[in-house]
């Protein structure tokens, strides 16, 4: 029986509840909800998993100590006692990130730099040398929080924060972060049963991110490299095994639809699906809500539209006011979700909404909020069975209670930095007018890779989709097992036995970088 030990999910505050489910689904145990984050008993391949398959952790953390420290020093000394020998080489780079709430302690940057040299000054009593740090890409990554008196010291086996998937080529202003977007669709209980839509959809977050959910597929895919693959114990098979394990993916039969006014979204919206290699789920034109007409299928529709915060429009309350509208006469006998951060906005929609829940986007306390569609009287709907609030969405509407409760959240400046990892207001944007597209190069790109009917090699996942040497397109893996993909097409394409990842050559390669 292999050795359980305790891990902390991170993640934005009201998609706690969110993660604890995943998590149980997942398989840990001992799950148990806290602010901002979900603490949990589980062993190696739990951690390797719940980095590789959560749709929203932040980060998952392996504590390596819990004290009490009323000082600065009680914090240096405290983390003397640990032997890091046991994590961190002396060839080895290191970085400490802090995350602080308490009156004793009121910069996580000076807390950060107490941990460090604490860890510094061990390794030049015992060896005379030093490891170094590295802010940038450092080998170990460590975390230590603090609440008033009570410290959890942490190795950080994420590294880069999960949201970044690996699939965003491009943004747009203000983009959804991934695991608020993600957060979103499983509130709504979706779960591939019907059409998706998007009818303001930007860069196509949570296009992307419906799609990953209806195929029950892994969103770290993409992503290039995990911090635990730099530690001493970091099992590369086991991991191998993890990440080529598609049992659990299942077939989409449904489409997934973006729509937006602007062309450049639109545009940048379509490179982040061929990047996914989901073009055969999703669907994204140009067009203006103003303009949606009643889906032939039965649909859903989640959409985060302005909030009038980074980005507006000329008439904030006017597009509310044509929203509920669009809703009311076009979307009939269907569920609509939106996410929004002004109270005179929603109240332009002119509808009444079965559920409102509270999260934060970035720093920004919103509501996401039920639209029921329906042809009627609300008493002539429920008498005829229709259901408003299921007991999951009532249990989700108490967390209201709980928002109120932690109005100090606003009021640090760690915690709102820690919230904002991608806020609206935090992100570098590129625009698409500066970017010199190389058409004939592009489009040979995609017409090579096609749907995503294979998976990826993990030698060519991350932001850079060539090569260093030849700029091919990311390799398509072999030999994987004898499992069946479903072609996106609609047919199944046969797949092979194991996939021949060469560990030695994407080190090489990364080193090169």
């Amino acid at each position: 029986m292999t050795q359980e030990f305790e891990l902390i999910a991170k993640t934005f505050m009201g998609l706690e509840s969110v993660l604890a489910k995943e998590l149980t689904q997942l398989g840990a145990n001992e799950v148990q909800i806290g602010r901002r984050m979900v603490s949990f008993m589980g062993d190696k391949e739990m951690m390797y998993r719940a980095n590789f398959q959560l749709h929203t952790a932040i980060r998952i953390l392996k504590p390596i100590k819990h004290f009490k420290a009323l000082s600065a020093d009680d914090v240096y000394r405290e983390v003397q006692k640990i032997d890091w020998s046991e994590y961190i080489g002396l060839d080895k780079t290191f970085a400490v990130d802090s995350v602080v709430f308490s009156e004793e302690f009121r910069h996580s940057k000076f807390v950060a730099y107490k941990v460090k040299d604490a860890i510094v000054d061990q390794f030049r009593e015992k060896t005379g040398k030093r490891p170094n740090i590295s802010v940038a890409n450092p080998d170990i990554r460590l975390n230590i929080h603090i609440a008033e008196d009570k410290c959890t010291l942490s190795l950080d086996s994420s590294g880069e924060s999960l949201h970044r998937r690996g699939y965003r080529q491009e943004s747009v202003e203000a983009p959804l972060n991934e695991v608020l977007a993600a957060g979103m669709i499983l509130m709504t209980g979706w779960q591939g049963e019907t059409d998706f839509i998007d009818p303001m959809c930007g860069s196509g977050t949570l296009l992307v991110e419906a799609a990953l959910i209806a195929h029950n597929m892994a969103p770290g895919l993409f992503r290039k490299e995990y911090a635990f693959e730099k530690w001493p114990d970091f099992d590369s098979d086991l991991f191998d095994r993890i990440y080529n394990d598609d049992s659990s993916e299942r077939e989409f039969t449904h489409h997934i639809y973006g729509y937006d006014v602007d062309i450049k979204a639109v545009n940048t919206a379509r490179l982040n699906v061929r990047a996914a290699g989901l073009l055969n789920d999703i669907t994204v034109e140009e067009a203006d809500f103003k303009n949606f007409t009643q889906p032939k299928e039965k649909s859903i529709i989640v959409t985060n539209p302005p909030y009038g915060e980074r980005i507006s429009t000329p008439d904030l309350l006017g597009t509310y006011k044509m929203i509920g509208e669009r809703l009311k006469h076009q979307f009939l006998n269907n569920d609509a979700w939106i996410l929004s951060y002004r109270e005179e906005c929603f109240d332009q929609i002119g509808l009444k909404p079965s559920i409102k829940i509270p999260v934060y986007n970035g720093s920004l306390e919103c509501e996401f909020r039920k639209y029921q569609i329906f042809d009627g009287k609300m008493k002539d709907f429920r008498a005829e069975g229709g259901t408003v609030k299921t007991d999951e969405e009532k249990r989700q509407m108490a967390e209201k209670r709980r928002f109120k409760q932690n109005r100090e959240f606003k009021k640090r400046l760690d915690e709102k930095e820690e919230n904002e990892e991608a806020d609206i207001r935090t992100f570098r944007f590129r625009s698409l007018e500066k970017r010199e597209f190389k058409g004939d190069r592009r489009d040979d790109r995609f017409q090579k890779r096609g749907g995503r009917n294979d998976r990826y090699s993990r030698d060519d996942r991350g932001d850079d989709r060539y090569s260093r040497d030849d700029r091919k397109p990311y390799r398509k893996s072999e030999n994987r097992g004898g499992h069946e993909r479903f072609d996106r097409s609609g047919g199944k394409k046969q797949r092979g036995g194991g996939r021949g990842f060469d560990r030695n050559k994407r080190r090489l390669e990364d080193d090169n970088d």
